[in-house]
């Protein structure tokens, strides 16, 4: 049974994701359809880039991630399909794919066209293409030769010996803050130093937890989440909102002078 993931800003009140799941399941009965967020901010594609990156490795090969997010229809504006370790993802091309993978060799991009003229075109490109990918037939005769995506390049972290800057880059349903650090990068440059981490002008942190509950209840903690990314939260509390984190925001990592530990 194809599986086909839905990502989209479509919100849960309007008829949009489920005149799109609609379209589908005419299509091809035989679905297997997964929510992944209808919530996504409106147009917000980083938000959506982050979503995915965190969800498609837990698919089995050959699922279609469909991502339905910034869907503005422009004279220039088109869809497109890309392959990326034997997954699908279809997509608006403002971006968003740019963000999940960087670049894609031109092998793995087919272009599926605007639907500029029609209203909520996004429906049926997908569905079409989601029925073609899910029949089995070639990705390589599906839509046009893409050519170059439109490119959007993500924030990184800026490196030092002696700090990192980073920065938030999602806010969960818990109203934790999510910096894009990553636990390889933070402990290579750590190497052993102790360090304290400055967010705002709230009191550093300077212990990395394991849990939420490894402080008491309304104390402010940082860990490295499921997603193996750094994040600030509160124990049973909403970190974001109480500690004036917002995404964009700079938090830097600062860690103590002398010698580093050797490997």
């Amino acid at each position: 049974m194809p599986i086909i993931t839905l990502t989209t800003d479509f919100g849960a009140q309007d008829f949009y994701a489920g005149a799109l799941k609609g379209a589908l399941l005419g299509r091809v009965a035989d679905l297997q359809l997964v929510d992944i967020s209808h919530n996504i901010k409106a147009f917000d594609i980083v938000q959506a880039a982050f979503v995915v990156q965190n969800i498609w490795p837990e698919f089995p090969e050959g699922a279609i991630h469909l991502i339905g997010v910034n869907c503005v229809y422009a004279q220039n504006f088109r869809f497109v399909a890309a392959r990326r370790g034997g997954h699908f993802f279809l997509a608006p091309d403002n971006g968003l794919l740019s963000l999940l993978f960087g670049e894609l060799p031109d092998a793995d991009l087919r272009a599926l066209g605007s639907g500029a003229a029609a209203h909520f075109a996004v429906k049926n490109i997908f569905a079409d293409a989601a029925a073609y990918l899910a029949a089995g037939k070639p990705f390589e005769q599906l839509g046009q030769p893409a050519g170059p995506l439109l490119q959007r390049v993500s924030i990184q972290p800026v490196i030092t010996k002696g700090r990192i800057r980073g920065t938030v880059v999602h806010v969960d349903n818990f109203d934790n803050a999510v910096v894009n650090v990553g636990r390889e990068l933070f402990d290579r440059t750590r190497n052993g130093r102790d360090f304290s981490l400055f967010f705002k002008r709230n009191d550093p942190i300077t212990r990395l937890s394991d849990n939420y509950c490894d402080v008491p209840v309304g104390e402010q903690l940082c860990l490295f989440n499921s997603a193996g990314y750094l994040e600030i939260a509160i124990n049973m509390g909403r970190a974001a909102s109480l500690l004036g984190l917002k995404v964009e925001d700079v938090v830097e990592v600062v860690f103590e002078e002398g010698e580093e530990l050797k490997n």
